[in-house]
């Protein structure tokens, strides 16, 4: 049973019974309020890691990798590779002593906002003429990311997948 204490006994009393009750209701939505940007920042998060954002800023090149075409065979597995496959080779550093081989990244286009993953197949060697900061990729990579291959060079980020 109800302690006849717990019940406002005066008008004010009763008045500030009713504006501890608004606050009560009022903390009660800035807490759903809250909850609920938390978990579109956590969600909006999640999409950037997933389509790229955050990367490493790199220059996007176009390479050949069939026979005959820039270099030999990858450095990864010995083998030449079609220009329709989603690959690419990273700068020296990027490539990490092969560490990456075989490995997926996830490249995104500056330009267009399209991010497609490639497999690492061979190294773009820095100490022989490859800038740093290269994504040296295939045509096949180019065109997935709706990029013209006549330009040359491009600015992506890329990420481990």
């Amino acid at each position: 049973m109800a302690n006849a204490s717990q019940f406002p006994s005066t008008s004010s009393d009763r008045e500030l019974a009713q504006i501890f009750e608004l606050l009560a209701m009022a903390n009660a939505k800035v807490v759903a309020l809250l909850s609920v940007l938390a978990l579109l920042l956590q969600v909006s998060c999640a999409v950037a890691r997933r389509h790229g954002g955050g990367g490493t800023p790199a220059v996007m090149t176009v390479n050949g990798f069939q026979r005959g075409e820039e270099g030999g065979p990858s450095e990864c597995d010995g083998h030449f590779h079609s220009d329709g496959d989603m690959i690419v080779a990273l700068s020296t550093g990027w490539y990490a002593g092969g560490r990456r081989c075989r490995k997926a990244i996830r490249i995104t286009s500056a330009r267009t906002g399209r991010s497609v993953e490639a497999r690492v197949v061979d190294e773009c060697d820095s100490r022989r003429g490859c800038r740093d900061n290269i994504v040296d990729s295939s045509a096949a990579v180019w065109k997935a990311l709706g990029l013209d291959t006549g330009v040359g060079e491009v600015p992506v980020t890329w990420s481990d997948a």
